[in-house]
């Protein structure tokens, strides 16, 4: 029988013996630095300042803070986030939300549209087993589908294309088919609107940004005011994210916001955001790496290559002092050519990596290794990882 390893959260995984090393480091002294690698490293310190930052800005601004789970996944960073003031969060697709749920997590929006009976029977069948879920819909056919599936109320929104092109409704008179479409179901209630500009997030410079929000919330406000015109009642009005959240806030027009990526944050918006007030949130979320040859002048070998970090952003930067500064490329799918230091490099030494792109790198985790200064304190699940359904 396979060995299985427990943590606060029960079951993690079986039959993973690096796993069962770990769980073995917890609470031992310098423990940090002997992690199995590669492995998804979160500093406990900086992720709580983190979270506790967020939720002041939102509190400050008037905004309900409904942070994306497509960062980070897990239902603990969930629970830690609503704990400190988040009033639920968002899931990127059903799976996702299934494995929060089936987690604990309440509290959901499910962000992308829905297609289909399948999906719209599942969507019923989450709304029956949580106090508070709500679904994206951007198509009359959606409504239908959702519409037929309820078993009791679901709260809807209307996806809203606030320049990203990729889901929503395009223009007015399109929300009003949808409205129509939604009205006509007696088991769907019609909430709010979503407007999230993916595109906007990673763009360089506070003020660009700025410019780029308030053309899309031109476009949410439009969207709203059709709607109540027609007797709609859109009060709630979601979207924006972790580089956007100054001007979202500056805009006025959203009640609640989405940001992911501030409670770990990666290289492509610490680039972006620079000294922004976006940018002071701390890398918190590291992958920790080996040296495992260090036999080449001009370079090593790490054990974190194609398989340890996402590839759609710019490259991994070594966040430990002895290598600052030293460009990483990928070497293959087990391994990662770094530049030599000045300094002598041995065999085993350690390397923790800011990820290029943080939500894709950690779906490559089963779970999350919790640190406090060289201490390992717990290993906990990323429940929903692969969760693309």
């Amino acid at each position: 029988m396979d060995a299985g390893l427990h943590g606060r959260d029960g079951l993690i995984v079986t039959g993973r013996p690096h796993l069962l090393q770990a769980q073995a480091l917890i609470g031992q002294p310098g423990s940090r630095h002997r992690i199995p690698t590669p492995a998804a490293v979160l500093d406990l310190d900086a992720f709580e300042a983190n979270v506790a930052l967020m939720a002041e800005r939102a509190r400050q601004a008037g905004l309900a803070l409904r942070p994306h789970a497509k960062s980070h996944k897990c239902a603990w960073v969930a629970r830690q986030q609503i704990e400190a003031g988040a009033v639920g969060v968002c899931c990127a697709k059903l799976a996702e939300a299934e494995a929060l749920a089936a987690a604990g997590v309440d509290g959901i929006l499910v962000t992308s549209p829905i297609v289909g009976e399948a999906p719209a029977h599942r969507a019923a069948a989450l709304a029956a087993r949580l106090s508070d879920i709500r679904i994206v819909l951007d198509h009359p056919d959606a409504a239908a589908e959702l519409g037929a599936a309820a078993r009791g109320p679901i709260q809807v929104l209307i996806d809203v294309d606030v320049g990203l092109g990729r889901t929503g409704v395009r223009d007015p008179a399109q929300a009003l088919e949808v409205a129509h479409a939604v009205g006509a179901q007696s088991n769907l209630r019609l909430i709010g609107l979503q407007g999230y500009g993916g595109h906007w997030q990673h763009m360089a410079g506070a003020n660009a940004r700025a410019a780029a929000v308030a053309s899309g919330m031109d476009r949410l406000r439009a969207v709203q005011s059709a709607l109540s015109q027609a007797g709609f009642g859109v009060d709630l009005l979601t979207g924006g994210g972790t580089g956007t959240f100054t001007a979202d806030a500056a805009q006025g027009v959203l009640t609640e916001v989405q940001p992911g990526s501030y409670a770990f944050m990666d290289r492509e918006y610490r680039d972006a955001l620079g000294e922004d007030p976006e940018g002071a949130f701390q890398q918190s979320l590291a992958i920790a790496a080996t040296v495992i040859s260090a036999n080449q002048p001009d370079w090593v070998t790490v054990d974190a290559g194609l398989k340890a970090f996402s590839t759609d952003g710019p490259l991994p930067a070594a966040l430990t002092a002895k290598f600052a500064g030293c460009g990483y490329r990928f070497f293959g799918d087990e391994h990662g050519r770094l530049a030599r230091p000045a300094a002598p490099v041995a065999r085993g030494e350690r390397v923790e990596f800011a990820p290029g792109h943080i939500d894709p790198t950690l779906d490559r985790y089963d779970v999350l290794h919790l640190v406090r200064g060289d201490v390992l304190v717990d290993i906990i699940p990323i429940e929903a990882r692969g969760a693309s359904q």
